[in-house]
């Protein structure tokens, strides 16, 4: 999962626009599978505008759109789902709202979260910080992840925190689902283009 950087403001989002459509234009042909919308910043009607070209770019693709928290703008520019952060309205609660084949995923930190998440009937947790990570709480570490993916299997676990080039395998072989990264995702889609 690529996730946007959110340095969108109100101020700079003409010049945000444009890179952050690009940036979704390159995860498309990148196959990245799930990008992020994470642009906090915005006032809602900047934001729905912003997803709704995104909607535009990966529709028909394999690239699944899913917008952070923001259910609502997910629903209005017909993305494919939302992701909810751990004290966002439960993940079943905004089910019940939405149509057949919406995508919800929930950001958990520990173990407790990853379990609440699929049992209120999300489609993905995502767990971390794996790895140390600048600004983030204590990383959880390889164990955890692994340890945590083998007891909600076949529920998925979404890596996130630190994660780069030199750790991805680790990752992978802990058996995450994937890996979400703002950075590294980012760097990586420019350069393979």
């Amino acid at each position: 999962m690529l996730i946007t950087d959110g340095s969108s403001t109100l101020s700079n989002f003409s010049e945000q626009r444009i890179r952050v459509i690009q940036t979704v234009e390159l995860a498309v042909a990148a196959g990245i599978e799930l990008v992020q919308v994470r642009e906090k910043q915005l006032p809602g009607r900047l934001l729905f505008e912003l997803v709704r070209d995104a909607v535009g770019v990966t529709a028909g693709t394999n690239t699944r759109l899913l917008v952070n928290e923001r259910f609502d703008i997910a629903l209005a520019s017909e993305a494919d789902g939302v992701h909810l952060t751990s004290t966002s309205i439960p993940a079943d609660r905004v089910r019940a709202s939405m149509p057949s084949g919406f995508l919800i995923g929930v950001s958990a930190h520990s173990g407790d979260e990853v379990f609440a998440a699929k049992a209120a009937g999300a489609d993905y947790a995502m767990i971390g910080p794996v790895f140390d990570t600048p600004g983030k709480r204590e990383p959880l570490g390889i164990d955890v992840l692994r340890d945590l993916s083998a007891a909600v299997a076949p529920f998925p676990v979404i890596a996130v925190g630190g994660i780069d080039g030199t750790n991805i395998r680790s990752v992978l072989d802990a058996r995450a689902a994937g890996f979400a990264a703002i950075r590294y995702l980012d760097d990586f889609v420019r350069i393979s283009q």
